[in-house]
């Protein structure tokens, strides 16, 4: 995942993902175009409703939340040459670790079961994605087949927990009983409304302040580190690792635990956040977005903070202009953002070596 020798690494990280978007879009409108609605008219109410009304925004950065920290649990992974596609599993896992502690400690105040939850969130989440990571350090067995396995395992464990042990006795839905109020993450409007400013309600709560704290800690982690060199120079050359004294199997297990506890954040803005108890598919699939989040974003967490604003937008304008213009159904927003992924995954190398070679004939034309 890092730049070419010939490629400064602001251009790779921002101008060849802009441009791949730029293009995704393009050939977007296309298909908009061939089912006969306007391009333009689309765009307009697909920024309308993520980002034209205070509303809009803060489910669109709500949404922003989940995708950075997937996008940079993915993105550890990278670094030390893993693909870790158990963001659901882990997530999920993560849940449950949320569930067991603040329901089992509702006689601790906020200020210290608030905490409690996200640790324990990172902490099953860790757990979950430090089984594939030993199993591949140890076993050789493959992190893409493990880690699909156990999203499979999460599911059904999920399942078999919420029906039969976790639910509520009175109730035929699954999912726990609601947990104590004093867990609650603030909401934003709450928030600024204690300092006397109104916002729109909506999803969006602190749990943001969590997801840019975690990208600047996979930045100090990564790049100005001991820790994070070894997970790269793993990632880049295990052979030059063993060498340099780096043990590929410790960092291979260190990363992917890593990997885990940071998509536990996506269950602490779901549940601890939003939903206020632990329910079936409360993930919906966004630990997969992480893998587009982590690929446009470069694994750089920068990078991963604007993927994720861009498909923050992609499902709140999305639903949005399902409305307004009902020929763009969903699905068709799918398709949208699965034209991204294809330029910005399959296509990335044609832009980038464009981009490339602009850099080169300017620099030629300086000498």
């Amino acid at each position: 995942m890092s730049a070419p020798l010939d490629l400064p690494r602001w251009a790779d990280t921002v101008l060849v993902p802009a441009i791949s978007v730029t293009a995704a879009f393009l050939v977007a409108g296309l298909v908009v175009l061939a089912i006969g609605e306007n391009p333009l008219t689309a765009t307009r109410w697909l920024l309308q409703g993520s980002l034209g009304t205070g509303e809009g925004l803060g489910f669109t950065l709500f949404y922003m939340t989940d995708f950075i920290f997937v996008g940079l649990a993915v993105a550890v992974a990278f670094h030390a040459g893993l693909f870790n596609i158990g963001g659901e599993g882990q997530a999920t896992l993560a849940g449950l670790g949320i569930a067991l502690v603040l329901n089992n400690f509702t006689f601790l105040p906020g200020f210290l079961l608030i905490p409690l939850g996200i640790l324990g969130a990172a902490a099953f989440g860790a757990m979950w994605a430090a089984i594939p990571g030993y199993l591949q350090a140890k076993r050789g067995s493959h992190i893409v087949i493990t880690t699909i396995m156990f999203n499979w395992l999460a599911s059904v464990l999920i399942v078999y927990l919420l029906v039969n042990v976790l639910r509520e006795p009175q109730s035929m839905n699954p999912e726990t009983r609601a947990f104590p109020e004093q867990s609650y993450i603030p909401f934003m409007h709450d928030v600024f409304a204690a300092f006397g400013v109104e916002i729109p309600n909506s999803q969006l709560n602190l749990t943001l302040v969590l997801a840019l704290a975690a990208a600047y800690f996979v930045w100090l982690l990564i790049y100005r580190s001991r820790l994070g060199f070894a997970i790269r120079v793993v990632g880049s050359n295990p052979s030059a690792a063993v060498y340099a004294g780096i043990s590929p199997a410790r960092i291979i297990i260190i990363a992917m635990v890593l990997s885990g506890a940071l998509a536990g954040g996506l269950a602490v803005n779901e549940l601890m956040g939003y939903q206020h108890r632990l329910l079936l598919e409360f993930t919906s699939g966004y630990g997969f977005v992480g893998i587009a989040v982590a690929l446009m974003g470069r694994a750089h967490p920068v990078g991963i903070i604007l993927a994720s604003l861009l498909f923050g937008i992609l499902y709140q304008g999305g639903a949005e202009l399902a409305f307004e213009q009902p020929a763009i159904t969903r699905d068709m927003v799918v398709v949208i953002g699965g034209i991204i992924i294809l330029f910005a995954g399959a296509l990335d190398g044609l832009f980038r070596r464009l981009v490339a070679h602009l850099f080169t004939r300017q620099k030629l034309a300086r000498a």
